[in-house]
């Protein structure tokens, strides 16, 4: 028998045998004897059992994608318009792409310089960013020194982003010092930052990140939202371009 002749004898035995195995259940002899078919047929073609996790796992990750773009549409005015969230690009635009970083996070690094062109490049794309501290209390330190710093800004995120652009540089843990420093050098109060990085309401805004980020299947940073898409890791310019095309054009 070929390896399909077998496989549909598998399945008319166990049709045949479903109602009986309903009352009684398998024999031990049946169920050797399904074993026994199932057996050969794996080893006859070892691929079967190959393709066979494949598609299980295509099944998975689309169910996994459905799920997420679930979540994002029911999340959508959190996501793009969160009270307090920092922002760049124009604040009218067509596209609004999220992104979750942590100023520790080596990949978050990199693709500094991919927004900053895309944002150059479009004039009618904005960028939220989500501050996601996962790599330690450094982290935290640094998401509350960017959040306190957005509470100087004057309706923009421009001291926001000068105090990021500062965190975002590889070098030692920040330090109520080296912070102070920094904030001055980007025009801030760095007295007033350190204060205010210990309001509960900064907490609470990282506390709501994390928790969006959860609900939203993010599981490690960079993580971009464009549209209904996630797309985790550092993502090239060409690629968020497409994505940011691709989102203007369903909404047109």
């Amino acid at each position: 028998m070929t390896v399909i002749i077998r496989f549909l004898a598998a399945a008319l035995l166990l049709a045949g045998m479903a109602t009986a195995a309903a009352a009684e259940g398998f024999t031990d002899a049946q169920r050797a004897e399904i074993v026994a078919i199932l057996r050969q047929a794996l080893k006859a073609d070892p691929t079967i059992l190959r393709e066979a996790v494949t598609a299980m796992q295509a099944d998975d990750e689309k169910n996994q994608q459905q799920a997420t773009r679930g979540a994002i549409a029911a999340s959508r005015s959190e996501l793009v318009n969160g009270v307090g969230d920092p922002a760049i690009g124009n604040p009218k635009g067509d596209v609004t792409m999220v992104e979750f970083f942590d100023i520790r996070c080596p990949y978050c690094r990199q693709i500094e310089q991919t927004l900053a062109e895309l944002i150059a490049k479009d004039a009618n794309v904005r960028l939220v960013f989500k501050d996601m501290p996962i790599l330690g209390p450094a982290s935290v330190t640094g998401a509350k020194a960017l959040l306190a710093a957005h509470r100087q800004d004057n309706g923009d995120s421009s001291r926001y982003m000068k105090l990021r652009a500062a965190l975002m540089r590889p070098g030692p843990e920040p330090t109520d010092e080296t912070l102070r420093a920094a904030a001055d050098k980007a025009g801030l109060d760095g007295t007033r930052l350190l204060a205010d990085m210990q309001d509960p309401a900064i907490q609470a805004r990282i506390d709501a990140n994390l928790k969006l980020a959860e609900k939203l299947n993010v599981h490690g940073t960079p993580a971009m939202v464009v549209g209904d898409t996630l797309v985790p890791g550092a993502v090239s310019l060409k690629d968020l371009g497409q994505l940011v095309a691709q989102t203007r054009g369903h909404s047109g």
